[in-house]
């Protein structure tokens, strides 16, 4: 028996990913469940033949050749031109639809159709992403304008999540991107992003040296329903002396 069929049998019957050393620890465990058997029987005077030497072999697995067995997975799955592949993500390795079937996979969600993300919503959560944990103070400090509606709006959709709260005066919240994050966006990490290690390092502006203007879609309803000081201003004419 392979361990690669062991490892996709795991996967298979896993509803969660499976890290590597889970995978090993799993794979070990069986072996040693396997040779308590063989000596408890043995003690009871029963005659038990020995291990097969394949799964002996298996006493001593690895992640390393957890990490092998799948890249053999992934070899005979897109030799012979199967609809799935394992993907490594945070929390561990799982089986995965090829993206090019993806719109097929989509009919049996019709009710879930996919939605893109306006502009501003991608540099909140770029800025999030590379600078986590974060405050919004600091994001706010970065895109120059307000971000209270784009924060709500990825927290809503679950692609970043408080994280805790600042060792600042009045302990603001920090901001970070969630496991959903790295599975929307196919990637097993921070690190994975690109230039991620430069631009982690790029200073950011001084939140206390910046004041962050109206969110967009703020001064678009602003313009619409008219701003605060537009409408004062609006009274005072309609009441001077010279109108």
């Amino acid at each position: 028996m392979q361990l690669s069929a062991i490892v996709e049998a795991l996967l298979i019957a896993s509803q969660n990913p499976l890290a590597s050393e889970e995978l090993a620890r799993l794979v070990r465990a069986r072996v040693a469940e396997a040779e308590d058997v063989r000596v408890r029987e043995t003690d009871e005077g029963k005659e038990v033949p020995a291990l097969p030497d394949w799964l002996v072999a298996l006493a001593a697995t690895s992640s390393e050749q957890i990490a092998q067995a799948i890249g053999e997975l992934n070899q005979n799955y897109q030799e012979s031109g199967r609809a799935f592949t394992v993907l490594e993500r945070p929390k561990g390795w799982k089986l995965y639809t090829r993206v090019e079937y993806g719109d097929f996979v989509r009919q049996l969600f019709p009710g879930r159709k996919p939605e893109r993300m306006s502009g501003p919503a991608m540099e909140t959560l770029a800025i999030i992403a590379y600078r986590q944990p974060i405050t919004k103070a600091a994001i706010e400090a970065v895109r120059g304008v307000a971000c209270d509606g784009m924060i709500q709006k990825l927290l809503d959709r679950d692609l970043i999540r408080i994280g805790g709260r600042a060792e600042l005066p009045g302990r603001p919240l920090l901001y970070e991107t969630t496991d959903l994050f790295f599975e929307h966006f196919g990637i097993r990490s921070i690190d994975d992003l690109p230039n991620a290690s430069e631009l982690r390092k790029v200073k950011l502006p001084d939140p206390e040296e910046v004041k962050p203007a109206a969110d967009p879609e703020q001064q678009l309803a602003l313009s619409a329903v008219g701003s605060p000081a537009a409408a004062a201003s609006d009274a005072a004419d309609e009441t001077s002396p010279e109108s």
